[in-house]
């Protein structure tokens, strides 16, 4: 590591044990915002400060001043594009540093967690449900172990072994049947596999909730101290699930997953409740356990099971890395493919979970044969959708916009209608004469000052579709089903709006969803990404609930285009209509989808120019503080993407530090 990043990591670690630090530091930003003005100056100037003011910055990210601060923030990294500066780093600090300083639990944060439980009213009975069969020795002792050494004592570890021949099976679990009367044993007369094991399991166990816990795994030493600190805040919850990584045989932690909180759509496209996974046992009793014949995705069926029977405020995600997922020569954790066959169980999982749900649709491999792709039939007749396109000039990019819809389109039933927003060139006003004559397309003169909120308004207005979709005049159809795609998503029971992945013309995504906080408001997911790239743990190929995505090419049920007034037209005339939109909509209860297979080429802003120019920044500046000011709490808390992960880059990686509460801290049992 280079000398800055040594500092680097000694500065953060010393605010990270340090509270009184941390509380000096807060305090002179808040009483300083002319420091961080001078500072943000600095970095739009040099660079090469950039790493050095890195850890500070973000040590003060979650003060008042900061968050005031951001956009001025905007504006230095504005400033540095035009510039032709770059803002990242270029020797980012690793997982091993973050785990050092974030995820280390030392004896002040011990005896903080102990003071913690003595405060908890009452406290959950939790178990632990262990199948085991021929696991080695010191990996078996090793699982153990992490339960027995929990902060939180009240859990019974229910092991049942699934007629292991190895001696040393039988013998490790009465060692510590004998040690421990927290741990209960039952031995299986015949092999049922992983689960009619896990059901002899949870047959042992007394606990309100049962955690499930694989044979060579670990947990993390506050494992259940989090679950039980969750469950005192929310009694009511039915499920929780927590973030993990990965340990390998010398005990080194990699490959973190900091995950979505409850996200249906993604959970139809991989496992992502997994580990840790902890389950009200009256619910799992309620469902029937485990079901054989779904070995190796057992646990996927189970939560999907599971879901069905309560509501998604009684699911809560940890964003704490509390179980450690064993990486050696045999486990899914090392390879996907060592166990194939739970892939296509998982499907089956999920096929049974959308025909209960009374869903038609097809679930085959995507492009990753372990993850999962849902096809939804639409009901016939099809509905209409009504395609908005502003344009202004620049023929030939709305030609080739228009000619996709027109002759690459395979959906049966649509209108384009096209709102003129001041044609003057010649060019473009022929072409524009030429399709009004297509019956398909109508064509709506809009002469007044550009307002992207404005134009799709008076759009929607003439609409004869049940559907909108709004696209940009720089959209290139790729493939013809690609509204097709977006429709079927789109008519689902409780969605607000579907968005699309969108390509720059090399290539690269554009866009892949909208991630809250990223630059202050929002940015886009996974952007620069190679296109066929599966991005953080396949979520740049994955179908999922985001919080917001582009009005670039969004489909939207013309109802809830009604029922939330369209876009801001006084507020946001240009930038972050659409971010705003999608969280209004999501005011209502809808859900917000993002669908990768729709793809399409942006030619991004071609026709307009760039939020970037000089005459351009001070209304986007003033969409900005617009946006803080209206959404500021929810554009801190994106419940789509991990606190664990940063804000300065759209690619997933960590921050430092983390913007997570330790509940220890609080002074509470919550």
């Amino acid at each position: 590591m280079s000398a800055w990043g040594s500092e680097v990591v000694r500065l953060t670690a010393a605010v990270s044990e340090r509270d009184d630090e941390v509380a000096r530091l807060t305090a002179a930003v808040s009483e300083r915002d002319g420091e961080i003005a001078r500072l943000t100056a600095a970095v739009s100037e040099r660079d090469g400060e950039i790493a050095r003011l890195t850890a500070r910055i973000e040590a003060l990210y979650r003060s008042t001043s900061w968050r005031l601060s951001a956009p001025v923030r905007w504006t230095g990294r504005v400033l540095r594009r035009i510039l032709g500066h770059t803002d990242a780093l270029s020797e980012p600090l690793n997982y091993t540093d973050w785990v050092k300083l974030y995820d280390t639990i030392n004896d002040d944060h011990r005896r903080a967690i102990s003071a913690a439980i003595e405060r908890m009213a009452e406290p959950p009975l939790i178990s632990v449900v262990m199948p085991v069969y021929e696991t080695p020795e010191a990996l078996l002792r090793a699982a153990i172990d992490s339960v027995r050494t929990q902060l939180y004592p009240h859990w019974e570890l229910c092991i049942a072994d699934d007629a292991s021949k190895s001696p040393h099976v039988k013998d490790v679990l009465e060692h510590y049947r004998a040690t421990d009367s927290r741990i209960k044993v039952c031995c299986r007369a015949q092999n049922g596999h992983i689960s009619a094991a896990s059901n002899s399991a949870l047959a042992l166990a007394e606990g309100e909730f049962v955690a499930l816990l694989d044979h060579d795994d670990r947990l993390s030493e506050h494992a259940l101290y989090i679950v039980a600190a969750a469950v005192g805040t929310d009694p009511q919850l039915d499920l929780i699930f927590s973030d993990e990584d990965k340990i390998d045989a010398d005990g080194r932690r990699f490959d973190p997953h900091f995950k979505s909180d409850w996200n249906p759509d993604l959970m139809l496209s991989q496992n992502a409740f997994n580990h840790l996974g902890i389950y009200r046992r009256s619910l799992v009793e309620r469902i029937g356990g485990f079901r054989s014949g779904y070995e190796g995705s057992q646990d996927y069926d189970l939560v999907l099971r599971a879901s069905r029977h309560t509501t998604p405020d009684r699911i809560r995600h940890l964003p704490h890395i509390l179980y450690h997922w064993r990486a050696i020569p045999g486990s899914v954790a090392m390879r996907a493919d060592e166990k194939s066959y739970a892939a296509a169980n998982a499907r089956r999982a999920i096929a049974d979970h959308l025909a209960a749900c009374n869903i038609a649709a097809e679930v085959r491999a995507s492009g990753n044969q372990f993850f999962h792709r849902v096809s939804y039939i639409i009901e016939q007749p099809a509905p209409r959708v009504s395609i908005v396109v502003p344009t202004r000039d620049r023929a030939d990019l709305l030609r080739v916009c228009v000619t996709g819809l027109l002759d690459r389109t395979d959906y049966p039933d649509y209108e384009v209608l096209i709102v003129d927003n001041g044609s003057r060139d010649a060019v473009t006003r022929d072409y524009l004469a030429k399709l009004a004559r297509t019956p398909q397309v109508r064509i709506f003169p809009y002469d007044v000052p550009f307002n992207f909120s404005a134009i799709n308004n008076f759009a929607a207005a003439h609409a004869t579709g049940s559907l909108l979709c709004l696209i940009n005049n720089d959209i290139e159809v790729i493939h013809p089903n690609w509204l097709t795609e977006m429709v079927s998503r789109a008519v689902q029971p409780g969605v607000g709006a579907v968005g699309a992945l969108l390509y720059y013309p090399d290539d690269r995504i554009q866009h892949a969803g909208t991630i809250l906080g990223i630059g202050g408001v929002a940015g886009h997911a996974h952007s620069g990404l190679a296109r066929g790239s599966d991005g953080y743990f396949g979520r740049a190929s994955l179908v999922q609930d985001l919080s917001a995505v582009t009005a670039a090419c969004i489909v939207i049920p013309a109802a809830v285009f009604e029922q939330v007034g369209g876009f801001d037209e006084r507020n946001l005339p240009v930038a972050f209509n659409d971010v705003d939109l999608c969280l209004r909509i999501r005011e209502l209860g809808y859900r917000i989808v993002w669908t990768p297979y729709a793809e399409l080429y942006h030619h991004e802003s071609a026709s307009r120019g760039s939020d970037t120019r000089p005459d351009t920044i001070g209304r986007f500046n003033s969409e900005a503080n617009y946006m803080r000011k209206r959404w500021g709490l929810v554009l801190d808390h994106d419940p789509y993407y991990n606190p664990n992960l940063g804000l300065n880059r759209s690619d997933f990686g960590l921050a430092f530090p983390p913007r997570v509460d330790r509940p220890w801290r609080r002074g509470d049992s919550g």
